[in-house]
């Protein structure tokens, strides 16, 4: 077919052309030939008699017009063509954004940062939303003790107290018997060995006994916490318990969160304990201190107060680790790499939490004189 089946001027108007026939897909290369050698001046375009139009031919029809300069409110068509041949356009009008230069390295490296700050402060607006649910639901438990579910509680008491024991008081033994041997190796050139019984005490006391402890939980409880939580999430068990009318909070953080408040200063003493028996281990092997000698040091110069500082942290750190441990287990998306992805974030964020507490309460201490 030639180029007049398809466009012909209007005898009626100069300037005014009418478009016609077939325009569809089966038709287009045919109607891109005849019109590949159509050049004249077109002030309008009237495709009113085109019979059928599908969204290949109105791009034709649009890329027609955009050639010969015609704009698009020059353009008529039927009312059924209309929405298609605007979609159609505005398909065409939507450019892709231009690719940006490639920022320089310090850019990218701020950029980093903002998100990562971005991130954390996120993070913590979660954290602190949950901490407040979880207060809810645990006093909710107290009020009705009924609602503890006790055989939970015992059962996490055993995995994150029990089995942590031999751990925490090897790890605080070792601890204490390199802090006193430091401390030896420094005091005798003073000819002040005796006070390193002060140093390993006042050490162990106030800091070492429950930042040891917090720290190993944080890596070994926080992350079991998440690792079982989000295994039951990728399993769609937590939705199972939402269906039955269950509560999440009350069954998995709850006892959990009981269990450390238990827990974790009971095993901050076992490693108080230890890590000063550590530092008797050595003052007797390497000073000739006996252990009657070290012991009536010990209790003639430590006061209680210094023990009470240092306990007076593990529930704070307890609430601390179970939460984060618990959030990211919520977290999880449902996939084996998420679980993984999560359970390194809760290590990561419990351990940072809780030596930022501790160093901002031994800044409080020291200037409350305690």
């Amino acid at each position: 077919m030639n180029q007049a089946s398809w466009l012909r001027p209007a005898a009626e108007a100069p300037g005014r052309y009418l478009v016609s026939g077939d325009w569809r897909l089966g038709n287009l290369a045919e109607i891109r030939g005849g019109l590949a050698d159509f050049a004249a001046q077109v002030d309008t375009l009237d495709a009113a008699d085109i019979e059928a139009l599908d969204s290949a031919g109105a791009l034709l029809l649009l890329m027609t017009a955009e050639r010969l300069g015609v704009p698009p409110e020059q353009i008529m068509l039927r009312a059924e063509h209309t929405a298609l041949y605007a979609a159609v356009r505005d398909a065409r009008s939507t450019e892709p954004a231009p690719p940006q230069a490639d920022a320089g390295a310090l850019t990218r490296f701020l950029a980093h940062i903002g998100r990562a700050v971005a991130g954390i402060a996120d993070d913590l607006r979660q954290l602190l939303g949950f901490l407040g649910l979880t207060v809810v639901r645990l006093g909710a438990c107290l009020v009705r003790p009924r609602r503890i579910p006790v055989t939970s509680v015992v059962h996490h008491m055993e995995q994150t107290g029990l089995d942590a024991l031999p751990l925490v008081c090897l790890l605080s033994f070792l601890v204490g018997a390199v802090i006193t041997f430091l401390g030896a190796t420094v005091l005798a050139d003073f000819g002040a060995e005796l006070y390193v019984i002060d140093l390993t005490s006042y050490a162990f006391m106030r800091e070492f006994g429950v930042i040891l402890t917090a720290i190993l939980l944080a890596g070994r409880t926080a992350s079991a916490f998440t690792a079982q939580i989000g295994t039951m999430k990728s399993r769609e068990e937590i939705d199972a318990m939402r269906t039955l009318g269950l509560d999440p909070v009350d069954l998995l953080v709850v006892p959990r969160l009981l269990a450390l408040l238990v827990m974790l200063p009971l095993l901050s003493v076992a490693a108080t304990l230890s890590g000063i028996g550590g530092g008797m281990a050595v003052a007797w092997l390497t000073l000739n201190i006996v252990p009657e000698l070290f012991i009536n040091h010990l209790y003639e110069t430590i006061e209680l107060r210094h023990y009470l500082v240092g306990l007076g942290k593990a529930p704070i750190f307890a609430l601390v680790i179970a939460l984060v441990g618990c959030l990211e287990g919520f977290k999880v998306a449902g996939t084996a790499q998420s679980v993984g992805e999560r359970t390194t974030s809760a290590v990561v964020q419990a351990i940072t939490l809780v030596i930022l507490i501790d160093a901002f309460a031994a800044l409080f201490f020291m200037e409350m004189g305690w």
